[in-house]
């Protein structure tokens, strides 16, 4: 008798893993548009550490403020401040704000393909 169990779950990590590159490629092309509406080179999103910098120099005004990202707690409190200030150098207010809390991606999706305009940090 064969032991189906360890083909049991192949097909919901299968799944799984269709929608997390998906989530990816989404999350990419979101930041290559949000870049390009700043006025900043879209390649700049795939290079891991320069995404970053570039994308608190979007939001902050200093790129260097990523660098806080290093720190344990405080790390989280910078990264909720940058979705935050990055709806709002988009011009965007309180509720798109609360919402690129919650749902980043989708928010920046919705930042790089609408009508939204760069308007530098604030």
């Amino acid at each position: 008798m064969e032991d189906v169990s360890m083909y049991a779950n192949q097909g919901g990590n299968t799944l799984y893993t269709v929608f997390s590159l998906i989530y990816c490629i989404l999350a990419v092309i979101a930041m290559w548009k949000i870049f390009t509406k700043a006025g900043e080179a879209g390649w700049k999103s795939l290079i891991p550490i320069l995404d970053l910098y570039i994308l608190f120099k979007i939001a902050w005004g200093s790129g260097w403020k990523f660098l806080l990202l290093i720190i344990p707690i405080v790390n989280v409190i910078v990264l909720l401040l940058v979705h935050w200030k990055l709806a709002r150098s988009f011009g965007q207010g309180t509720l798109m704000c609360i919402l690129m809390l919650f749902f980043p991606n989708i928010v920046m999706l919705i930042l790089g393909f609408g009508s939204a305009e760069y308007i530098g940090p604030q």
